[in-house]
């Protein structure tokens, strides 16, 4: 395959993915801005999830006060925010556009139809949508692009490198939505085991859609141990860290196998793989989950650069 080919359906994939967690990011400010704070008023977190994109400084500039809608527009429409809802799924689309010959008639058709619904949905008067409504569209969208990919695409190295990108960006995207709890919106250390804690805990899970998967894996109360073991080390659940790594090594393992040649990014995969199957949630609160997270996202983002240079570049490995 050209690798111009490769990365065309590699950067489709993880901008799929990123238009999901957008409007998870979404999803989880608006019920945080429900809940009461300690001065009998509502908690105001959009600062929080504009910071876990990286997005804060852009935001002020364009629109000054940090309110519902000004986020809303800013994280779903704005064409100028480049994770933004609307501007991920028009990059996914160019980019399947350009290799449409390598994707199945129902996948392209998937695709191109969420996009057309998008822009509908950017010509509707804004105080018929709900944030809700927004956020549980892109869900539905996006699985079923990815579920079109699954039950269609031929299992060839096109397809290796869709779930190579879908897994690199989702292992990223986890890891973000995690230190955004912990790290950014818990106001102080004090708080932790409070009640404000747990229901920001109960309010991840229902961010990633891990509730009932969290009730079938393990006993008793949600507790900040148990979640991070289902988030980070869990390969069972389908947006743990250890997860979204053990799949990008089996498609890199596939690619291996097609090309008949070993490369640099099987090796850096696997060593990241190893360390999180000998790690335990003791190791990690040890450690700090805030710098866990961030030694996690650089390594992730390694791997994601050596694919780049041994599969996506152009250039001889």
């Amino acid at each position: 395959m050209l690798s111009r080919t490769a990365d065309h359906l590699y950067w489709m994939a993880r901008y799929i993915e990123r238009a999901e967690t957008t409007a998870r990011l979404l999803e989880v400010g608006a019920r945080n801005a429900l809940l009461p704070n300690a001065t009998g008023g509502y908690r105001n977190d959009w600062e929080a999830v504009l910071l876990a994109k990286g997005a804060l400084e852009p935001f002020i500039e364009k629109y000054k006060d940090t309110n519902q809608r000004n986020i809303e527009t800013f994280l779903f429409f704005d064409a100028d925010n480049p994770s933004s809802v609307f501007s991920c799924l028009a990059a996914a689309r160019e980019n399947a556009r350009v290799v449409r010959t390598a994707l199945t008639a129902p996948a392209w058709d998937a695709i191109n139809s969420s996009f057309q619904e998008l822009r509908q949905l950017q010509r509707t008067e804004r105080s018929k949508l709900m944030v809700t409504d927004l956020c549980e569209w892109t869900l539905r969208a996006c699985q079923l692009i990815r579920g079109a990919f699954m039950s269609t695409q031929l299992r060839n190295d096109g397809y290796d490198f869709m779930g190579i990108g879908t897994t690199i960006e989702r292992a990223d995207n986890t890891a973000r939505l995690i230190d955004v709890k912990y790290y950014v919106l818990l106001p102080s250390v004090n708080y932790v085991g409070s009640g404000l804690d747990q229901s920001q805990w109960a309010l991840l899970l229902q961010s990633m859609t891990a509730q009932r998967a969290f009730n079938w894996s393990y006993q008793g109360e949600i507790t900040a141990a148990k979640i991070a073991h289902l988030l980070i080390l869990n390969r069972r659940f389908p947006r743990s860290l250890r997860a979204c790594v053990q799949w990008y090594c089996e498609h890199l393992d596939d690619l291996a196998e097609n090309y008949q040649n070993g490369t640099e990014a099987q090796e850096v995969a696997h060593k990241l793989l190893d360390d999180l199957r000998n790690a335990t949630v003791d190791d990690i609160f040890e450690e700090g989950l805030h710098e866990f997270l961030a030694r996690f996202m650089t390594r992730n983002a390694e791997v994601a650069t050596t694919v780049h240079n041994v599969y996506l570049s152009g250039m001889p490995a």
